[in-house]
């Protein structure tokens, strides 16, 4: 790879624990989902892996000769076709095979895409992805490891058949072939196992979670900061932010770029910090990827729920149930302890096709089989909705329903209140009708 990009100029310690647990699993030949709040700089530790040839050196040694990282921003593709997904995996994988210099590869696999391509049709592109994939894995015996940035924000739109796909690549080239998810949870919290159930056994489980800090890495992102800017920020200013941020990668960044060019530190740093419009972004950022349990367990400070309190510690938010960015504890204090997105009307925006609650948007946590239901349900509000006519709605698309259990239906039901209601054991919004079906109440 070339050292153009921004993630190859830092050293070889940046991320060492996440880097390591990834490396394990791709060399076990299994894939894994790398998980942790906005702003902790997942898409930098994926980059280490595609740019920084000295980390992949130090994890790999000269195995790294055969094992070819392709990055993969799903931002760009949040809302497109199977067949544009899988062309864009394909043409990510020729273009990294150039970046690295590998031109024999680069030109077979290459010239794969574009003959397979001109047809126009996702059964014969995907035959040749297909064709890609064992020629790298059976002739070259390369390990290829897709890197799914941002995966999150494709999740709303995602298919069964994506994960046949992955499935059949991964049964192909057997251990020559990984993926790491980018998420902000679990992809087993995210859909329902129906969905995931192809590539269920080679990811559920696999996770690795970002930690706010590492002081290698946010050493190195300071020293870049002082270069551009030509100044220096003292010590004492430093451990200042860190006691505020708790080293969150972004927030910190921002307060080392705001407080850096200020001649004297403001009296009461958090205060300021706070009027700062970027800063506040990135909190509310953290604070939408939130489930409303989970926001409301924050602003009350009670951790009973396990599944909740699980979550919280993986991703280093809470620790011994003390919020770990004190930045965010005043933040919330001030913007949403009075109420705030909690306790106000979910709703159903008809004009963006979106389900929010205040500012939140609730149906960027929703598969599309939960967004159907919940829609439905709120454009049916105090009405009861029976259990055939939700089957009809939600499950439109499929040929025949007979086989659509009333357990289908009812874990759907749960997998919506864990993303809607504060406490799904004790739902106020989505209520189940026994006998009858389910009746939403605003």
């Amino acid at each position: 790879m070339t050292d153009e990009h921004f993630e190859a100029q830092f050293p070889d310690t940046a991320r060492e624990r996440e880097i390591g647990e990834i490396i394990a699993y791709v060399k076990d030949g299994s894939s894994c989902q790398l998980i942790g709040l906005p702003g902790v700089s997942r898409s930098t530790v994926l980059g280490f892996l595609s740019y920084n040839g000295k980390i992949r050196h130090k994890h790999l040694g000269a195995a790294q000769k055969n094992i070819h990282f392709v990055d993969v921003d799903f931002s760009e593709i949040r809302h497109r076709s199977l067949f544009d997904v899988m062309k864009f995996l394909f043409l990510n994988l020729t273009e990294s095979l150039r970046e690295r210099g590998l031109q024999e590869e680069n030109k077979v696999v290459g010239d794969k895409f574009r003959e397979h391509l001109s047809f126009n049709d996702e059964l014969v592109l995907f035959q040749g992805f297909k064709e890609a994939i064992d020629y790298l894995a059976l002739e070259k015996q390369v390990i290829t490891v897709f890197l799914f940035n941002r995966f999150e924000e494709y999740v709303p739109t995602v298919t069964s058949e994506f994960f046949s796909n992955l499935r059949i690549l991964r049964n192909r080239a057997k251990y020559r072939f990984a993926i790491v998810f980018s998420l902000n949870r679990p992809l087993e919290n995210l859909l329902e196992p129906t969905l995931l159930a192809d590539y269920y056994e080679f990811v559920a489980g696999h996770a690795v979670y970002v930690s706010l800090h590492d002081e290698v890495f946010s050493r190195h992102r300071l020293a870049f900061i002082e270069k551009v800017t030509g100044r220096k920020i003292s010590s004492e200013r430093l451990q200042k932010i860190l006691s505020l941020t708790g080293g969150h990668g972004k927030l910190t960044k921002l307060a080392v770029e705001s407080l850096i060019t200020q001649a004297h530190e403001p009296v009461a740093v958090a205060e300021y910090l706070l009027t700062q419009k970027t800063i506040k972004a990135a909190m509310n950022e953290i604070w939408q990827s939130l489930l409303p349990a989970e926001q409301a367990s924050l602003i009350e400070g009670e951790y009973d729920d396990p599944e909740v309190s699980e979550y919280l510690h993986h991703v280093g938010l809470i620790k011994n149930n003390i919020i770990q960015i004190p930045l965010l504890t005043q933040f919330v204090e001030n913007e949403y302890k009075s109420g705030g997105a909690i306790g106000q009307k979910i709703i159903f925006d008809s004009n963006t096709n979106t389900i929010r609650r205040g500012t939140l948007v609730l149906s960027d946590q929703l598969t599309s089989s939960e967004f159907r239901l919940l829609a439905y349900l709120l454009q049916h509000q105090d009405r009861v909705i029976e259990r055939e006519e939700l089957i009809n709605i939600v499950w439109s698309g499929v040929k025949s329903t007979a086989g659509i259990t009333d357990q289908a239906v009812d874990q759907l039901i749960f997998r919506v209140r864990r993303k809607v209601e504060e406490d799904a054991n004790h739902p106020v919004h989505v209520h189940t009708i026994k006998g009858r079906g389910f009746k939403f109440t605003p």
